[in-house]
């Protein structure tokens, strides 16, 4: 029995109509459309709700104004839910009701998060993907590497929030629904995966010194650098805001590429993560700059010449030609 990842997440926003433009150049496909509320799909089914700030009936916010309201993660079936039900029965908030027609529980997390499962709804997909040649494997042979005019994601792989208490709040995850520590920053913040097999970390908890409550920024994973690339240029050209990237991450090895979001945080195209096991041992790692991004270009790309922006261009030269 585990965890199998996130299912769906629910944004809440004072914007519907910029968040539906922003979702739909992040590349996820609208699904629903009401007043008060805005639904989209990742490539594999993962849901992404975007909630109107007022709307009646959204579970409890853990900091204000546009933020993560709810994260509900897949489980394999009826009887999973059933035993972690058992587990969490007696946590504040607890919740086990019939929602869009499928039984869904939950409870609030120390850092006041609605937590929920469900059996997953998500679906295999096959994807064409970028091989990478390397000195001792050549797996791409008369083919040039993919170029992406923009992303479509496939999931939603991971969710890093601010916490008051990195090791309740971690505790509350191991105990409760299984998750496993992959690296971690000591007494201050969590890599956590749902299970021993798999991508690097599904949820980062992260503790300030100032003790902040709230969200730092959703993940979608994308095929391969390429598409963090192509994603990202495409995302830039149609007006939105890097915040930094793109860049690779040394804890997870991951590519990166982050932008400011409208319906709160910080939203990420990302691809190439470790894959662990249980044979893996966590690491621990003092948090700083380099620990985050190996390399990391501020402030992006020029959507328009893959240039990093404010950067003047090639004259007619080789980029490598010395004056």
């Amino acid at each position: 029995m585990s965890v199998l990842g996130i299912d769906q997440i629910t944004y809440v926003s004072d914007d519907l109509p910029t968040c539906k433009r922003f979702f739909g150049d992040w590349g996820l496909a609208l699904t629903s459309e009401a007043a008060d509320e805005l639904g989209f799909e990742c490539l594999n089914g993962c849901k992404v709700v975007v909630a109107a700030l007022d709307k009646a009936g959204l579970p409890p916010a853990m900091e204000e104004g546009p933020t993560l309201r709810e994260v509900v993660w897949g489980v394999e079936s009826d009887a999973d839910l059933d035993r972690y039900a058992a587990a969490i029965a007696t946590q504040p908030g607890f919740f086990d009701a019939t929602v869009d027609g499928a039984r869904r529980i939950g409870c609030i997390d120390p850092n006041g998060l609605a937590v929920r499962l469900q059996v997953t709804r998500k679906h295999a997909v096959e994807v064409d993907c970028g091989e990478m040649n390397t000195w001792n494997r050549k797996a791409r042979i008369n083919q040039p590497a993919p170029i992406y005019e923009r992303a479509t994601p496939i999931e939603v792989g991971h969710v890093v929030f601010f916490v008051t208490d990195v090791l309740a709040t971690s505790a509350f995850y191991r105990d409760n629904f299984g998750f496993v520590s992959s690296d971690s920053y000591p007494n201050r913040g969590a890599f956590m995966r749902c299970a021993p097999d798999g991508g690097h970390h599904d949820l980062f908890l992260l503790q300030l010194p100032s003790a902040k409550r709230g969200l730092n920024h959703v993940a979608f994973t994308v095929r391969d650098i390429h598409e963090v690339f192509g994603g990202g240029l495409h995302f830039s050209r149609r007006g939105w805001e890097t915040q930094l990237g793109p860049g690779r991450h040394p804890v997870s090895s991951a590519y990166f590429w982050y932008f400011k979001n409208p319906a709160g945080g910080l939203i990420e195209y990302y691809a190439d993560e470790d894959q662990l096991t249980a044979d893996w041992q966590p690491r621990e790692f003092e948090p700083g700059p380099t620990v985050f991004a190996e390399w990391a270009v501020d402030g992006g790309l020029d959507g328009n010449t893959r240039r990093q922006k404010n950067v003047d261009g090639p004259q007619g030269k080789f980029l490598t030609e010395k004056k």
